[in-house]
């Protein structure tokens, strides 16, 4: 049971080559237009010349009685305990075994020293401290390799080993807006991307010029390469979420170090709360407090205007978060009204806005196919908002036409107190004589 990521490694590590399992399916969910397709042969290996179909997750219980299955492996993240639960309960009372594989079964090894960045769920800020990973260590006279979690949701084959340096890498490769704001910050700040679907290989080639891996997980899933040094981001807006969701609560409990972040923004009793929670679930962890300051490149041009604000789609999604950086950037500038994009948003929003009610008057930044970037810009220009202030770390003008200016919102990793992350780092890199 997957999402086009985690169930395709696991697949790849521990059954693709063992002649005493066979692999009846992937079932997909969250990501569109994955089901009804295969995992190619070229993937899947010479136990499955024909590949293997990928089915809706909706068909579960039909897989396992047509199959006579005798187990089901549960492979994605970002969702609720109690979601696993109820997926847990279809499966037995299907008549299977449900298995959660743990990182001796996935992770694999690298030849080079590994920094992991995981967070607690989705949107807590591991890019940004990612990004602010790879400067530091760059700063050093080292080369970096970031290895992002894969989100391959074109020709699955051909995503393989991915690869990106430029801004024409991601247009060679077809990527979709969540993909982008993803892998367009990283470029801006010099940095190599590999993501794909096999990564064995995406790893060996990501060593081949690499002193120091950084993964950077998608969602809240655990690393797929042993860490040497592994860091979760915990979110202290939202510290109750610490122990509710998986695999987030694994990834806290299994860190070295935990980032408290956007301390800047939380009341002191939530960053005093998310801290305890911490030191309950994993008190030998290292706790760093950091913020995440958040610009706009032009505040002027939002103050007293009539603003339509787009923030990082599965933060909003995923994430379950109501609103992101763009809407308090947009509040924070003096905008005179948030425009609610519901009003102008034609049916392919609209049902974004109805999987997920609790986004409050902000506008994800959804385009894994050309049909919703066309709803997204359709969203924006139909709307009566005179500027748009977009929190996405894609550069949405270039995506997308737009028939209003675009106001971007930045933000960043922040120490905010002591020990910082970087005196951690640094003595890591001693550590491994890498200093």
């Amino acid at each position: 049971m997957g999402a086009a990521g985690r169930d395709f490694h696991d697949f790849n590590v521990v059954y693709r080559h063992d002649p005493t399992v066979e692999v009846v399916a992937f079932t997909a969910t969250q990501i569109p237009g994955i089901a009804d397709r295969r995992y190619p042969p070229e993937l899947a290996g010479d136990l499955y010349p024909e590949g293997i179909p990928i089915e809706p997750e909706e068909r579960l219980e039909e897989l396992i009685a047509r199959f006579d299955v005798d187990e089901v492996v549960f492979a994605y993240s970002d969702v609720s305990h109690l979601h696993v639960m109820h997926a847990a309960s279809r499966i037995i009372a299907a008549g299977a075994d449900f298995t959660l594989l743990g990182p001796g079964a996935t992770m694999l090894t690298s030849s080079r020293p590994v920094i992991s960045v995981t967070a607690m769920r989705t949107g807590c800020g591991k890019s940004q401290t990612s990004r602010w990973l790879s400067r530091h260590l760059r700063q050093r006279g080292l080369r970096v390799a970031v290895l992002r979690h894969p989100m391959p949701y074109g020709d699955l084959a051909a995503a393989r080993v991915q690869r990106f340096a430029t801004p024409d890498d991601l247009d060679a490769a077809h990527c979709t807006a969540e993909e982008r704001e993803e892998y367009e910050p990283h470029l801006a700040v010099g940095n190599v991307v590999y993501a794909g679907v096999d990564y064995a290989a995406v790893l060996a080639a990501a060593e081949q010029e690499a002193d120091v891996v950084i993964w950077e997980g998608g969602n809240n899933d655990v690393s797929f390469v042993a860490p040497d040094l592994g860091i979760a981001v915990v979110d202290a807006l939202r510290p109750a979420q610490m122990d509710r969701f998986f695999p987030g609560e694994a990834v806290v409990r299994m860190a070295d170090v935990v980032v408290v972040n956007k301390v800047d923004a939380a009341p002191d009793e939530l960053v005093v709360e998310a801290v305890d929670r911490v030191r309950d679930l994993n008190p030998e962890a290292v706790v760093v407090k950091a913020a995440s300051p958040v610009r706009l490149d032009d505040p002027e041009a939002v103050a007293g205007r009539k603003v339509l604000v787009v923030d990082d789609g599965p933060t909003l999604t995923h994430g379950g978060m109501p609103y992101g950086a763009g809407f308090a950037a947009a509040v924070a500038a003096g905008a005179a009204e948030i425009v609610d994009p519901r009003v102008s948003a034609p049916p392919e929003i609209a049902a974004i806005f109805e999987r997920h009610p609790h986004i409050e008057r902000v506008l994800p930044a959804v385009g894994y196919a050309d049909d919703q970037l066309a709803a997204l810009a359709e969203t924006i220009n139909r709307s009566d908002a005179e500027l748009v202030v977009s929190g996405t770390p894609i550069d949405l003008a270039a995506l997308v036409s737009l028939d209003k200016p675009v106001v971007r919102a930045r933000y960043d990793y922040a120490d905010a107190g002591l020990p910082t992350l970087g005196s951690i780092v640094d003595r890591f890199l001693t550590e491994r004589g890498l200093g």
